[in-house]
């Protein structure tokens, strides 16, 4: 299957085993599945329908249209007892003629999903994202109404595709008396789970301000422990420099960045 891009999609072959589950039950199991960028940040999994497991479909009434890929028609997914509606779809007259035989699963609909035999969280990964993740010796602190939060000579800094830069630091540089614990935790497929912290600062509350990584995937263990504000939130000074207060990205999956 070659490249095809055509307005805001993008169709590439993977080279991957994937594989998703329900009720401890493999929905499909495929060597051959394709990423599509139905817009353009987050690749989806699309699979061949010969490699969904039989019996699992069952048929739906409902149907949607879309603009670039033609009128999805849509399936439950039955596993024993369980029952998740309209969790799959197929484009039969899609305008890609590559779309037309594949069936696309809703991410968070399936109970986990793997690549090869590592569990993948949030959304599949894309191929073209990569993480830095470098340590420095830069000043950074955080200010927030002009209370100095943390202060420190030893940052991590990490890189991202298409995001703003953000500065990890140890907790002993963090002014850890103005934390409040939070239950709040997201997903990212590439660092791993987030928990969160709220900042309290002279009556104020910053809620969800402040996030770390228990324990980071394998790669992206450099950041295990390490807290970080959000750049949009708070006031933050390197090497003396004040960094824009760009806006806070739309967050259409929980991601920590």
């Amino acid at each position: 299957m070659s490249n095809d891009t055509r307005g805001r999609v993008r169709i590439e072959p993977g080279a991957k085993r994937v594989r998703a589950f329900l009720a401890g039950t493999p929905v499909f199991d495929t060597i051959r599945p394709v990423l599509v960028w139905e817009g353009p940040h987050i690749p989806i999994y699309y699979v061949p329908a010969a490699d969904v497991s039989p019996d699992v479909l069952v048929p739906s009434d409902h149907v949607e249209r879309s603009p670039s890929r033609g009128t999805a028609r849509f399936w439950s997914v039955r596993v024993g007892d369980r029952l998740a509606e309209n969790a799959a779809r197929q484009y039969h007259d899609s305008p890609f003629e590559a779309l037309r035989d594949l069936v696309r699963f809703d991410w968070n609909a399936m109970d986990a999903w793997y690549e090869e035999d590592e569990e993948v969280f949030t959304h599949a990964r894309d191929p073209y994202h990569r993480i830095d993740i470098l340590r420095s010796s830069r000043h950074v602190e955080v200010i927030v109404n002009g209370v100095t939060v943390a202060d420190s000579n030893r940052p991590t800094m990490l890189f991202e595709t298409g995001m703003i830069t953000r500065y990890y630091l140890p907790l002993t540089d963090v002014r850890t008396e103005l934390l409040r614990a939070s239950t709040l935790t997201t997903g990212c497929p590439y660092k791993g789970t987030a928990s969160y912290w709220s900042l309290e600062v002279d009556g104020e509350r910053l809620e969800n301000g402040v996030w770390t990584y228990p324990a980071p995937l394998p790669e992206s263990t450099r950041i295990a422990g390490l807290a970080s504000f959000y750049n949009e939130r708070v006031e933050i000074r390197v090497d003396g420099i004040v960094q824009e207060r760009q806006p806070r990205p739309v967050v259409r999956e929980a991601v920590a960045a």
